[in-house]
């Protein structure tokens, strides 16, 4: 490959056959993503026929959800930095550590977050739409969904664990095929348990969450039996499971926990901004945010594949002490991230077209906020891309810091008063918030770029 002759020389752009293995192991990621963001998309095309009221009341609960998803993401990423290098080093009891960790941390968050969801949603949703004309509808909606669909959580923290393992040692294919199964459960449970066919109850939006519930479980069982037939090199026995090596538990924790920082402290900025854009209006304006991003999430794919391919390509290259490669491949990835963000943006710009399809039932105001919305997401693409291959470069060597340095600038010194002075001090319209504060992203890149040049991240983590 061009990257071993090229080792000692750092270029900008790297040769094909490194694309090439790059594309092989984000692609099946994307594909994977592609198929589960549709399924949402086919979800939220089957609540907006229940109206703007009960896709609000949903997708508040949705982003709620997101807040978790992002804080058992951010736990199995963590691992899934040691168990890279581990791979990239041949250490199998290392990988086995690393998988019980991930397994054992992410099921206690799901089991932690499912009793909240139970006993706290009243208050937790109100938080999201106050200041909305429409709150008491849209809360006692999710309210329903928030409920019944905490039961899928321990499930899909599970799904989550192994499957970011497999990727983690090459293996993209298997999480594609089990997201394809479990999407298709979940989009006919969904038509049996929304509008009640085949003799089932009407469950509308409770509807969606049970279908959730199952889908999420079926994924579970078929990815146990999975790695209970192979036996991947990260395998461990139920009788296993507990028996961890304390000092490396406690990095890898040490780790996420940095890392949990940083990432929640974006994804409450984020929360804390949809709440904002949610005061400019009535359900209109929650149910077009929310339909919005369900179209953008599939572009947004491309963050993910950015994320596997540099973790399994430079955690690789660093568990095997690979330094100066290393070096060349994460110019190789900034750009070719940039490059990719360019043509996901053009893919977004042509995504507004499946609006009047898959959103007919909103409303006209709402279907034009969604519209202008993605307009603006796509356009930020080539940014977005080229900072996710910044965190992902910095994480994959353990350097944690450079993530909470940048959100913690720029969230607490630009975003949040930006989003407060815009929404108390002006009449901006949520869709004009969203593109004025979104150029912060150009602020974090440029603070990511200096941070990448002091190479913390140039690191070899199993020695």
């Amino acid at each position: 490959m061009g990257m071993t002759t090229l080792a000692h020389k750092p270029t900008q752009l790297g040769s094909l056959s490194f694309y090439k293995k790059a594309l092989a192991i984000a692609l099946p990621v994307m594909a994977q993503l592609l198929i589960q963001n549709l399924v949402s998309l086919i979800d939220n095309f089957m609540v907006a026929g229940l109206g703007d009221v009960k896709m609000s009341g949903v997708n508040i609960a949705g982003q709620i959800n997101f807040m978790f998803m992002i804080f058992v993401n951010t736990i199995s990423m963590s691992g899934g930095i040691f168990l890279a290098q581990y791979n990239g080093a041949k250490d199998s009891a290392g990988m086995q550590q690393t998988f019980r960790f991930k397994i054992l941390v992410c099921t206690l968050a799901a089991s932690l977050y499912m009793m909240i969801s139970l006993v706290l949603p009243d208050q937790i949703l109100s938080l999201m739409v106050r200041g909305n004309t429409q709150s008491s509808e849209i809360i006692v909606q999710g309210v329903s969904y928030m409920k019944m669909a905490s039961f899928s959580w321990i499930p899909m923290a599970i799904s989550l664990a192994i499957g970011s393992s497999l990727r983690e040692i090459g293996r993209v294919k298997p999480p594609l095929v089990m997201s394809i199964i479990a999407t298709c459960v979940n989009t006919f449970f969904n038509w049996v348990f929304i509008y009640g066919n085949l003799g089932a109850p009407r469950l509308e939006v409770r509807g969606a969450a049970f279908a959730t519930i199952i889908a999420r479980t079926v994924e579970m069982l078929l990815f146990i039996i999975y790695i209970r037939k192979t036996l991947p090199p990260f395998f461990s026995r139920l009788i296993d499971m507990f028996k961890v090596r304390i000092s490396l538990f406690f990095t890898i924790l040490k780790k996420s926990g940095v890392i949990l920082i940083s990432e929640m402290i974006w994804v409450l900025s984020e929360t804390v901004t949809v709440a904002l854009y949610n005061t400019r209006g009535g359900a209109e304006i929650v149910s077009g945010m929310a339909a919005s991003f369900s179209i953008a999430n599939l572009f947004f794919i491309s963050f993910s594949g950015i994320h596997t391919a540099t973790g399994v390509i430079m955690g690789s290259t660093l568990g095997a002490n690979r330094l100066d490669e290393a070096r060349s491949q994460k110019n190789w990835i900034l750009n070719g991230a940039g490059i990719f963000g360019f043509f996901a943006g053009l893919l977004g710009c042509l995504s507004i077209f499946l609006i009047p399809v898959v959103f007919a039932n909103l409303s006209p105001d709402a279907r034009i906020v969604t519209r202008n919305m993605v307009l603006v997401m796509a356009v930020y693409m080539p940014a977005w891309c080229y900072v996710n291959a910044q965190f992902a470069v910095s994480r994959t060597g353990g350097d944690t810091t450079m993530g909470v340095l940048v959100d913690v600038t720029t969230n607490t010194l630009l975003t949040i008063p930006g989003m407060v002075l815009m929404t108390f001090f002006t009449a901006i319209g949520p869709v004009g918030m969203y593109s004025l504060i979104k150029l912060v992203d150009i602020v974090k890149i440029i603070i990511a770029a200096l941070w990448l040049r002091k190479e913390i991240w140039v690191k070899n983590l199993t020695v």
